[in-house]
């Protein structure tokens, strides 16, 4: 049995990670390289690093610090944030990064995902999809979850496998920021639609919570931030609560 991951996500600004409520109020929480050296010592199994900064320059600075967690850290991490082209893509891929991670990109143009799954393969492709369900149907939003698009949940997670991604990372926008736990259903609804890992994402409260949408959500992986963050939940002792599951994870 394939062993569940778990994954800190760390989103970056001008080369420093920072913490906030949709990107606002946002606090310097550490340096990006030193503080995914210290997942990887405590056993995460995977990072993710989002560049949300705004200018060229702060996407070059990423591009440089893609560079340095390459040489630093010896897990994989993926990329995301800004990415809008093969050749952006390839930028950070080729700067070292594992795998990329597109989610507006991908939603305005579909192709992009077949694009960079043909040129490196589709284990270096993740798509990313922000879903909020209204009125009873889920569908894939931009712009922090505050703009609805027509692509609904499974559908566009099946359209995304077919074109050639690697993995998706579902992030419930109903979810997010509440740490009240994942929609495990739709999460268990997903992964029975597709052949790909599932990463979940959005709602991470507790250790039942992430074990929860592991087992009866069916996730490949959790995703989470602020827990880290803030050694709310340490990941060994987070593994070792797992574990104590009958969750296979690696220690």
């Amino acid at each position: 049995m394939v062993a569940k991951r778990i994954i800190p996500c760390l989103d970056v600004k001008d080369g420093r990670t920072v913490k906030g409520i949709n990107f606002v109020g946002l606090k310097d929480v550490g340096d990006a390289v030193e503080l995914g050296r210290k997942y990887a010592a405590e056993g995460a199994d995977e990072l993710v690093y989002l560049d949300i900064s705004a200018t060229l320059d702060g996407r070059r600075t990423f591009t440089e610090l893609v560079s340095r967690i390459a040489a630093g850290i010896d897990i994989p991490f993926t990329v995301g944030g800004g990415i809008s082209s093969l050749e952006d893509a390839a930028r950070l891929l080729d700067a070292g990064a594992d795998k990329i991670s597109i989610n507006s990109a991908a939603l305005r143009n579909p192709d992009l995902i077949g694009q960079i799954a043909s040129h490196y393969g589709s284990q270096f492709v993740v798509v990313a999809i922000d879903a909020k369900c209204i009125d009873g149907t889920w569908h894939a939003t931009t712009h922090g979850g505050t703009v609805p698009t027509d692509k609904e949940l499974f559908s566009w997670a099946r359209e995304a496998q077919e074109r050639g991604a690697g993995e998706i990372l579902f992030t419930s926008m109903n979810h997010d920021g509440t740490r009240s736990g994942y929609p495990c259903d739709t999460f268990a609804a997903l992964a029975d639609t597709l052949s790909i890992p599932i990463i979940a994402s959005g709602g991470a409260g507790s250790v039942t919570d992430i074990a929860d949408v592991l087992t009866e959500g069916k996730a490949d992986a959790a995703l989470a931030a602020s827990i880290f963050h803030y050694g709310e939940i340490p990941i060994p002792v987070l593994k070792r609560e797992l574990v104590k599951q009958n969750i296979n994870v690696r220690i």
